[in-house]
């Protein structure tokens, strides 16, 4: 199983017009092809009375399904196009939709190619791009004359802190990369004086900020 992978933040919806085109971008994050066809159906829902729906998608681990359709526009000139945006940016775990209203003035098989980048970019752009990477997350308390220390120890390592609590300990969730594990958790122990508890573990994609 890979560690780590890229894929959009968020949805979006963008548009642009060309020649009196509306071409509107959407972009969303889906973990299985279900997600992604169940998102496709959903912008077809909303645009009922659009001239196309053309779309790609690219799910799993090495890429392992990747579709894309045209739907009705010249061979090439719409899918193909939203699928090399999404591709040529390591993105997957991801469907991009991009909706036309005709208005009335032929593109040409350039125009299209580039109106449906263009609008496939800017979907991208707008849902944000993030690094998901395999995480450990740790359910950990700590008393309190420790917690200051091992505060600042942490900010200076590639950790997240969350769910702070205060009671009689402190108790929190600490997220470290699983490719970090073994290095950082034994420097955070010593920074605890060996005082941090961990309650409970487990993994998960999360995303990271890329350095």
């Amino acid at each position: 199983m890979t560690n780590a992978y890229i894929t959009v933040a968020g949805s979006s919806r963008e548009e642009i017009i060309i020649n009196k085109s509306r071409f509107i971008g959407y972009a969303a994050p889906c973990a299985s092809e279900t997600d992604a066809l169940s998102f496709l159906q959903k912008i077809k829902d909303e645009h009922k009375t659009a001239t196309h729906h053309c779309y790609a998608y690219i799910i799993g681990e090495n890429s392992g399904i990747m579709r894309y359709s045209d739907d009705g526009e010249p061979g090439g000139t719409a899918g193909l196009p939203i699928m090399d945006v999404v591709r040529t940016r390591n993105i997957v775990n991801c469907c991009v939709v991009v909706v036309r209203y005709f208005g009335g003035t032929l593109l040409g098989t350039g125009g299209l190619v580039r109106a449906y980048s263009q609008s496939a970019q800017s979907a991208l752009d707008a849902a944000g791009i993030v690094r998901m990477e395999l995480t450990s997350l740790l359910s950990c308390t700590l008393p309190y004359p420790a917690w200051d220390k091992f505060r600042y120890a942490a900010e200076q390592l590639q950790v997240m802190i969350r769910n702070v609590e205060y009671s009689h300990v402190v108790s929190f969730r600490l997220a470290v990369r699983s490719c970090d594990r073994e290095t950082l958790i034994p420097r955070l122990e010593d920074s605890s004086d060996r005082l941090l508890t961990v309650l409970s573990e487990e993994e998960s994609f999360e995303a990271w900020k890329t350095e």
